[in-house]
């Protein structure tokens, strides 16, 4: 009798133990069962948030609840990134992540999140194509005469940034770096400002978003030479790469990505990255993505991990090197 009582007790004991394993899996077998919520870490009106809602409305659709698109700007998207890091890794709360998530770390005193270890990367959507661009009075028509010119004019040619700390400025800082030549670095708040200075010939050098920088471009009022990632941009497919017009080996690629909080289980992520890697591929998305200046990559979620460890590396060193620190 006492054998068959401690049968049953044991019995039930691993039924308990069952359902309590198959509840996640259920959980996660049922995802999404309520609204999702991406967080972009900028204003409403750029290129990332109108991508996002691009995203959204087209992921709703597939995974049939709503996907809600939440504004957090502020504090060099680092407001944004804390919130997602601390939300609970369900894969209802994702961020949009962009090029700061990694570099924060490297130019703040103070960030309260680690970008490797406190979230789980589900897919690097796309590069926000960037281009080297002159005022016209500069004669260089290609990044190696660009860099004569340098080497030639030592302390007399300056360059803007949309910000100290900024994707911008840390690009120009690389190319300082690798060229072995030495521009004036002057901060403005936005691309706005700093463009205006290009333009007026008060900056002879930028490096800028090709969303903001193209209509100038195209006046004829700047002279764009290079873009700055590792292969030629869909978007601007005439420009070559700084790598291939000049400096051999430089590669800066400002990004946007979607990411969840660390440990969100993986069959989540996949569902997400699967989906998201065939809206990607849909033709009036690739459209759209042009038009915001943006080049698709869909990379999967360990492709994605790699660059964002490889990015981290990377951008300290410049930051290191070039002395950038922010409280």
């Amino acid at each position: 009798m006492m054998k068959q009582s401690m049968m049953k007790k044991l019995l039930a004991g691993v039924a308990l133990a069952c359902l309590g394993a198959a509840g996640p899996a259920l959980a996660q077998d049922d995802y999404p069962n309520r609204p999702v919520r991406i967080v972009v870490p900028f204003s409403p009106g750029g290129a990332a948030d109108i991508m996002s809602r691009v995203l959204a409305e087209k992921l709703g659709a597939r995974l049939g609840q709503p996907v809600i698109v939440e504004n957090k700007p502020g504090g060099g998207t680092m407001i944004a990134s804390d919130y997602v890091a601390r939300a609970a890794p369900d894969g209802y709360t994702l961020l949009m992540a962009a090029s700061s998530l990694g570099i924060a770390p490297s130019i703040y005193a103070k960030v309260n999140y680690d970008p490797i270890k406190d979230f789980t990367p589900v897919t690097q959507v796309a590069s926000v194509v960037h281009v080297l661009e002159v005022h016209p009075s500069v004669p260089a028509k290609n990044v190696g005469e660009l860099i004569a010119y340098l080497k030639a004019n030592p302390g007399k040619v300056s360059y803007g940034s949309v910000g100290t700390g900024s994707s911008t400025h840390l690009e120009a800082e690389l190319f300082n770096s690798m060229a072995g030549v030495q521009m004036t670095h002057i901060p403005y708040k936005g691309s706005s400002p700093a463009l205006n200075d290009l333009v007026a010939g008060r900056l002879q050098v930028m490096f800028d978003a090709w969303a903001s920088s193209g209509p100038f471009v195209k006046d004829g009022k700047l002279r764009a030479l290079a873009v700055t990632t590792t292969k030629p941009s869909a978007s601007v497919p005439d420009l070559p790469t700084v790598a291939a017009s000049g400096l051999p080996g430089y590669s800066a690629m400002p990004w946007l990505g979607l990411v969840a909080p660390a440990g969100t289980p993986q069959p989540v992520v996949d569902k997400l990255y699967q989906n998201l890697a065939q809206i990607l591929q849909q033709p009036e998305v690739k459209t759209q993505f042009v038009g915001l200046g943006l080049d698709i990559i869909g990379s999967d979620p360990k492709t994605f991990a790699a660059f964002i460890r490889q990015d981290v590396t990377t951008w300290a060193k410049v930051a290191r090197d070039s002395n950038i620190r922010l409280e």
